[in-house]
């Protein structure tokens, strides 16, 4: 029997060492500053719930991949597969001390027991946002813009396509096969990912070849977004509420690029009926994300509208709800692969130690620059004088530009500032100390 157990991490879970999490948080921090800009705000969940309040409605695909366990009081729990169930719960539990619309944004891991692929893995982190207590259209506009916003600001090209589930319903019960919608929707979701051939297949499967044929002419629908919606509402047995919705929403989608760019056009947005999205509990308008530059990589912001799901927990609470979800990291496997990855943000400045006894003093120090904004830390390893190149190699490594030095007196006399990558020192006193870092590190 070995002395030791053998460290060693499940498959799709992961370790961060310090510079990918740096930069996960800094991603983390634009993204959360984003919700915040359009006045939403944050709430927090449990990890573990009891599985009926997960299965309520999720069904199918969901039910293979959630990680289910007993507990040792004999409870029947699972790990939440996603952010938006547990929210329609949160959402139930709590409703008299929430105000309506009310508009939150959830940043956490989930966990899904699915194949691992590039930028999927098992244990992830997702950022969810909602408007739930709302019906409108505007309430629909307003995710879709903050998809648009959140995702600019990070300095990628996105198209975001948009569907509404309703119109496809609708169609379905107009050509026969409504009682497969179920079916017929996961089969349609999974078309990107197993192509026109195999999906084909699966439809005719379903519903014979000839409605599969049909059901392939509505999902391919190409051109504009009014092209496309005056097609597919033909197709749907004529106009209709959802198709009316999505036509405001194209409204507002003008309004607004029009005053940005003083044209007609509506980019970001497409209308794709292919968009259908899998999970049972979306019914109205439904969008998925797609980066221009590696649309290989699959929808990294996806969402919809749920209506009455929070419901299911309550006899008297029917609230609509519309609301979408960033993959953090998918979206970095793309970052990363795009070579567009936030700085670290993390610490370029350190002062060293010469004596040990004078600590307080240097991080006393530390703290004047701090308070104008410069991070820095404190080496508290005592190397001594003759030392300081061990110091200035621990840095490097550290991935710092500056190595501050501090004299006799930390407080009051000049210090030494070394650039690293120059491997050239600067005499400075504390004021001018302040007022170069300020100016150098960023």
């Amino acid at each position: 029997m070995p002395s030791y157990i053998e460290p060693r991490v499940l498959k799709g879970f992961r370790d961060f060492l310090p510079p990918a999490e740096i930069v996960r948080r800094s991603l983390t921090e634009k993204i959360e500053a984003g919700f915040r800009s359009f006045g939403f705000v944050p709430i927090d969940t449990p990890a573990l719930e009891y599985a009926d309040i997960l299965l309520g409605k999720g069904g199918g695909e969901t039910e293979k991949q959630i990680y289910r366990f007993t507990d040792n009081g004999g409870r029947d729990v699972a790990l939440r597969f996603d952010l938006t169930v547990p929210f329609a719960r949160f959402t139930a539990l709590h409703a008299l001390e929430l105000t309506f619309p009310f508009k939150r944004y959830h940043i956490g891991k989930v966990w899904r027991g699915e194949n691992t692929q590039r930028g999927r893995y098992r244990e992830f982190t997702q950022c969810d946002f909602d408007i739930i207590g709302s019906d409108s259209a505007a309430a629909d506009f307003e995710i879709l813009l903050l998809i648009r916003s959140t995702l600019r600001n990070l300095g990628i090209d996105i198209t975001i396509h948009v569907n509404h589930r309703g119109i496809f319903n609708r169609f379905l019960n107009h050509i026969g096969q409504s009682n497969n919608s179920c079916e017929i929707l996961r089969a349609v979701d999974k078309l990107s990912k197993v192509g026109k051939d195999e999906t084909l297949t699966s439809l005719s499967e379903l519903a014979g070849e000839a409605h599969a044929q049909k059901i392939l002419e509505f999902i391919g629908a190409k051109g504009s977004f009014n092209e496309v919606l005056n097609k597919i509402t033909e197709l749907a047995g004529g106009a209709c509420p959802e198709s009316e919705r999505l036509s405001v929403i194209n409204q507002y989608m003008r309004d607004i690029c029009v005053n940005e760019a003083a044209d007609t056009s509506i980019d970001p947005f497409v209308l794709d009926p292919s968009i259908t999205r899998g999970l049972d509990y979306y019914t109205g308008v439904v969008f998925e994300t797609f980066l221009n530059d590696m649309p290989d990589i699959g929808s990294i912001c996806s969402g919809g509208r749920y209506d009455n799901l929070a419901g299911l927990y309550s006899k008297n609470n029917s609230i609509s709800g519309v609301g979408s979800s960033i993959g953090l990291d998918r979206l970095l496997a793309a970052l990363e692969a795009l070579d567009k990855l936030p700085s670290s943000g993390s610490c370029k400045a350190a002062i060293a130690c010469i004596d040990a006894e004078k600590s307080g003093q240097y991080q006393v120090l530390a703290d004047k620059l701090r308070q104008k904004g410069i991070q820095c830390e404190v080496f508290v390893d005592a190397c001594g004088e003759k030392n300081l190149v061990k110091q200035f190699q621990f840095a490097e490594k550290k991935g710092l530009k500056w190595v501050i030095i501090p004299d006799e007196n930390p407080l009051s006399g000049t210090v030494t500032l070394r650039d690293l990558a120059a491997r050239k020192n600067i005499d400075l006193s504390i004021g001018e100390l302040i007022d170069f870092c300020g100016k150098a590190i960023p």
